[in-house]
């Protein structure tokens, strides 16, 4: 069985073609992964940066509910000295 020269010329020219077709979609395949990476460091430093400040919040939050505790705790003390202050409630007496 003997190949012609143009079919062998043929078989070579579409494996060179779909090697640079393939060799193209990689690059591009690459290329867009790349800039994708890219994007998605820039994305978590963005989250870091809010991940600090929740940090931040949270710690404030924790304060606040260390100062309400003691407010509540000298609101308590003052209802108590209040009513010390003020004596039991008045009973009615007999006669």
């Amino acid at each position: 069985m003997l190949v012609s020269p143009d079919v062998i010329g043929m078989i070579i020219a579409l494996f060179a073609f779909t090697l640079t077709v393939l060799g193209g979609v990689a690059g591009l395949l690459a290329r867009q992964s790349r800039e994708l990476d890219a994007r998605f460091e820039k994305i978590d430093l963005r989250f870091d940066k809010i991940d600090e400040r929740f940090e931040k919040v949270d710690e404030r939050f924790e304060r606040i509910d260390v100062r309400f505790q003691e407010l509540e705790n000298e609101l308590t003390e003052v209802k108590v000295s209040i009513a010390r202050l003020e004596g039991p409630l008045p009973r009615l007496q007999r006669l």
